[in-house]
């Protein structure tokens, strides 16, 4: 995958994708982040045919033309980072058109698999930066917790070179609340892009409920995360945590990562300890053909679960089902 500069960890605030300070944070690029989509057909091309292959689209994509046909769509929801946007995810002022909008495409272009039982799938980038990066505030971060939090968000205060802030803790509590309030705004943003697209349309209809979509967390070291694997866990779960309040069960959510990148940001999951990470599907990039994706198939899962979609790259990111 190329390289990227910099992603963006909060409004209004760029990092570059280095390992500076408390952050664990990698040099890859981002799943599906680093290549223009192309006009395709049939799923991706290659022995699997059109009903087990598909592609994965999201920011990097806007404005190109996406594949005419293809068994199912998996479509970025937010930017490179949990807390960005994909502007044409759904209509916006960049890109008005529903026919410009991935969403749109994911629904009205896909054929259809057996495997996945599904045409549209959404994924999530997902991160833990905590409450101060490179001396500044993290405006997201929580400062409080919702009643469902396990362990209280509480504050604390931060000296930096611009004052004395107060700050929610790094901490497990307040990692979780920051996964769940990005879960939230994920669904909601499915929820406004659906309804926008719906408006002026009556041929296809998106469907508007966030239970409606399988979500797959994108969890790679090239976002930012800390070298506390315990509140990176808790982000996760309350991620997790944030889809089940708007309908989406556990069973419809799943990860995108490797063995490696999963250990080094979890420490592992692959035990019932795990609570809801453990067993959670498995989408597993690496390969560079379609025969390649099909044998990672067998790859064994990183969080004790199965692995259910296997990408392979080449101008446009494919994957196959399993």
């Amino acid at each position: 995958m190329g390289n990227r500069a910099a992603v963006r960890v909060s409004a209004g605030l760029t990092v570059q994708v280095i390992v500076v300070g408390a952050l664990l944070v990698g040099s890859a690029t981002p799943a599906f982040a680093a290549r223009p989509a192309h006009s395709g057909g049939g799923g991706g091309g290659g022995g699997g045919g059109s009903t087990t292959t598909g592609f994965d689209v999201s920011y990097p994509q806007c404005g190109t033309t996406l594949p005419t046909s293809t068994a199912f769509g998996i479509v970025g929801v937010n930017g490179g980072v949990a807390s960005d946007s994909n502007p044409c995810f759904g209509p916006s002022p960049s890109y008005p058109s529903y026919t410009q909008n991935e969403l749109y495409w994911a629904v009205s272009t896909s054929t259809g698999t057996s495997n996945l039982k599904t045409k549209a799938l959404l994924y999530v980038n997902t991160g833990d930066p905590g409450n101060v990066y490179n001396g500044k505030v993290i405006s997201d971060w929580p400062t409080s917790s919702n009643s469902d939090d396990p362990t209280p968000c509480l504050t604390t205060t931060v000296t930096l070179s611009s004052g004395t802030p107060t700050v929610g803790a790094n901490s497990d509590g307040c990692a979780w609340q920051y996964g769940y309030n990005m879960a939230q705004a994920d669904a909601a943003s499915l929820t406004s892009a659906a309804n926008a697209i719906n408006a002026p349309i009556s041929t296809v209809t998106v469907p508007t409920t966030p239970s409606s979509y399988p979500w797959w967390l994108d969890v790679e070291t090239a976002n930012t995360w800390q070298p506390d694997t315990t509140m990176n866990v808790a982000d996760l779960q309350g991620m997790i945590a944030g889809l089940n309040a708007e309908g989406v069960p556990t069973s419809s959510v799943g990860v995108y990562s490797t063995s490696s990148q999963w250990g080094t940001i979890t420490g592992g999951t692959a035990t019932s300890a795990a609570g809801s990470l453990y067993k959670l599907a498995n989408w597993i990039p690496g390969a560079r053909t379609l025969r390649g994706a099909e044998s990672n198939c067998k790859l064994t899962s990183f969080t004790g679960g199965h692995v259910t979609i296997t990408q392979w790259t080449g101008t446009i990111d494919n994957d196959y089902a399993c």
